[in-house]
């Protein structure tokens, strides 16, 4: 079992879990995750590894309670602990000196876009952070990507914050005032990363998005996480979860994202039926008490 160091709301439905697990983080890379279940017989998911300190051998995940698991995941405090964590699984990101690179998060892709800007700058790079969400209350990160050095521009489709508009709006302005990245990484929900990729594709610019699609094992033995990209299937739990967003079929990921959509719905509502107590049964095995 794995202990939780830290857990707190950075924004609504978003929780920031900080977890001890010496050996993920010791060998942890940008653009890499985890599969994790919270309970014996829970699900497993796959989350991003948004930063790790091998000095104290934690690592940090960033829980959007979307579904029955990640609503069970985010109900977890300090000193409750998780079932199983596997990791660090996936490519890391590869990290070139670029000159000026561009990272575009969208909701909890900004999440998935953190570690690549921070191993970005880290490298050299100038790093632009677009970050895209509902509005201010749904942002974070920002100040953290600012304080390591990269320019951020905040975006809100309410334009509470920054520019009110879109992700791709930002990034249609830079490009056309004269940016010219060495790259463009994309996380976030399917359409957005689809829609950078639009953007960028007859400018020529390189750009790479991390896929999220149903993931089992992470070692690609079930084929639950295949893409298409470039006409060939590839598995996004080892040959990825990034990939060349010019060569994805982005309307076969969402199709296949979506087939379970029902049975997603359904496991939610039973468990939105639930009360505390009945909900508390089911943390049990993870629950610390607190000592005396």
């Amino acid at each position: 079992m794995y202990t939780i160091l830290e857990a707190h709301d950075v924004a609504p439905d978003v929780r920031r879990i900080r977890v001890d697990a010496p050996r993920v983080a010791t060998h942890h890379r940008a653009g890499q995750f985890v599969i994790l279940r919270v309970t014996p017989d829970g699900e497993r998911i796959p989350l991003t590894i948004a930063d790790s300190n091998p000095d104290d051998g934690s690592i940090t995940l960033y829980v959007q309670a979307v579904g029955r698991t990640t609503k069970l995941l985010n109900r977890l405090e300090t000193g409750d602990v998780i079932n199983d964590i596997a990791g660090p699984l996936g490519r890391a990101t590869d990290i070139e000196d670029y000159g000026r690179a561009v990272v575009v998060g969208g909701g909890l892709g900004i999440a998935i876009a953190y570690p690549v800007a921070i191993a970005l700058l880290r490298a050299g790079n100038g790093v632009d952070a677009i970050l895209g969400a509902r509005s201010r209350t749904h942002l974070f990160l920002e100040d953290e990507l600012r304080s390591a050095g990269a320019d951020v521009k905040p975006c809100t489709d309410d334009g509470s914050h920054g520019r009110h508009g879109f992700v791709t709006d930002e990034l249609a302005a830079m490009l056309d005032a004269g940016a010219e990245p060495g790259v463009v990484f994309a996380a976030g929900p399917v359409v957005m990363m689809k829609a950078v990729a639009d953007v960028t594709r007859p400018r020529g610019i390189h750009t790479i998005a991390s896929l999220n699609p149903i993931m089992v094992d992470g070692t690609g033995m079930c084929g639950g996480c295949r893409v298409s990209v470039g006409g060939r299937t590839r598995f996004a739990c080892v040959d990825g979860p990034e990939f060349d967003a010019h060569q994805v079929d982005f309307g076969l990921l969402q199709r296949r994202n979506d087939a379970y959509r029902d049975f997603e719905s359904t496991r939610d509502q039973q468990l939105d039926a639930l009360d505390d107590c009945e909900i508390a049964g089911i943390l049990a095995p993870v629950h610390r008490e607190p000592q005396a």
